[in-house]
């Protein structure tokens, strides 16, 4: 479903990414794991082209694309395929929660007004916020700021949904929330890149496990794999650090 080979990208003389290759089956749930500075957010980005990438292919079902040679025609595709995330939820601060989810609709796939409000009428049912349908973001929570915007992906009715850090910025108590709305719909069979620091979430959800350090993947596995049987001494060293209970199989 996605192919990446060898996916390079550099900010200025820093090399962030130094060759990623990943591939994601349809129904996959994986969650990218790895210490700050590891890359994690630019593969993200690099995968709907918030950041275009210096060298590699991208390939989302059909369409395999050369990212030096990428038009604006072959991005659209792609992002018409793909939904973010953000872990600052990024929505219009003068819209209220109902329009936040209908302006890709009617902007980007050009449905009608009434056929989106339906659309974003059923997503905010799904995750709970059918009754804030009419407030703006700042009477929200930060969790259900991000509901909405989980809800927002949901009604572009993505291959792909990708995750950056969705709890990273959220008060302790309303973490819980937004990842018990990402459990519901991982049960609906959705394909997912799920970038996060949080472990047992990541550990419980996901199909694979995929760790990142300095640009690269050290170690990918099943949950399993990686949390109870890693081979790398660095993914060792890294969930040593953040698990505490961590023990694994020698």
């Amino acid at each position: 479903m996605i192919q990446l080979s060898n996916i390079h990208k550099s900010f200025g003389k820093t090399e962030v990414l130094k060759g990623i290759d990943l591939q994601v089956n349809k129904g996959d749930i994986i969650s990218i794991l790895g210490p700050s500075g590891s890359g994690k957010t630019t593969l993200l980005r690099c995968i709907n082209f918030l950041e275009k990438a210096n060298d590699g292919t991208i390939q989302v079902d059909n369409i395999e694309i050369n990212v030096k040679n990428a038009t604006k025609k072959d991005i659209t595709e792609i992002r018409k395929k793909t939904a973010m995330v953000f872990q600052s939820y990024n929505l219009f601060q003068h819209k209220t929660v109902l329009q936040n989810i209908t302006e890709g609709l009617i902007v980007v796939q050009k449905k009608s007004e009434k056929e989106a409000k339906e659309i974003a009428k059923s997503m905010l049912a799904k995750i709970g916020l059918e009754h804030k349908e009419n407030a703006y973001p700042s009477a929200l929570s930060g969790g259900q700021q991000q509901r909405v915007g989980i809800a927002r992906a949901l009604a572009l009715n993505p291959e792909v949904i990708l995750f950056d850090e969705p709890t990273s910025a959220l008060d302790p108590e309303l973490v819980g929330e937004v990842l018990d709305v990402i459990r519901k719909i991982a049960k609906e069979g959705i394909t997912m890149i799920i970038v996060t620091h949080e472990m047992n979430f990541a550990r419980d959800i996901s199909n694979r496990i995929v760790f990142m350090d300095g640009g690269v993947v050290v170690e990918e596995g099943t949950p399993s794999e990686i949390f109870n049987q890693p081979k790398n001494d660095r993914t060792k060293q890294f969930l040593r650090r953040l698990t505490p209970e961590f023990t694994y199989e020698i």
